[in-house]
């Protein structure tokens, strides 16, 4: 029995309104998930916080300067792709680590104990190195750290910026 085109355009409607009930259904039933917000653990923030100061040397001018830049810099990863998240925390993964530390950083002492001469150190070695993913590490660190505290308006008098035009706000 052939179909018309009538009963074909009748199965399709109702195809889809099955189709979209269900997607509702499923969707009552299974709450989206929401990825969790980046935290760094106490070794990571130390290791930030260190790395921090020595970035933004001659810049801090206090303690609670430098907490502003590491929650700022912990926001601005916070607001990354989840996977460059995932490559972030894998960072201060090996940075907190005992010995991958002491051969890719120079450190032995926990970075609450590093002194800022040493972290100059070991930035300025990664900053040069030959090998393509300790400059990319490097420079992640730097953009992250550097953005986030230029980003905060407070700090822009600092640079020279007046803040975006008038005309554009």
């Amino acid at each position: 029995m052939p179909t018309s085109r009538r009963s074909f355009l009748k199965l399709g409607f109702l195809g889809t309104l099955t189709l979209a009930a269900a997607g509702l259904a499923y969707r009552g039933m299974h709450k989206p998930v929401v990825p969790p917000a980046f935290v760094l653990d106490p070794e990571a923030n130390a290791a930030l916080r260190a790395i921090a100061g020595v970035m933004l040397a001659g810049v801090i001018d206090s303690p609670a300067a430098l907490e502003r830049a590491v929650k700022g810099t912990v926001s601005a990863i916070s607001g990354l792709p989840l996977a460059t998240q995932k490559e972030v925390s894998d960072l201060f993964g090996l940075l907190v680590l005992g010995a991958t530390r002491r051969l890719l950083v120079g450190l032995s002492a926990p970075w609450s104990d590093a002194k800022p001469e040493e972290i100059a150190l070991f930035l300025n070695g990664w900053r040069t190195h030959r090998i393509g993913m300790l400059q990319a590490a490097y420079f992640a660190l730097h953009d992250l750290i550097l953005g986030a505290w230029y980003g905060e308006p407070a700090n822009w008098a600092a640079i020279g910026y007046p803040g975006p035009m008038k005309e554009l706000a």
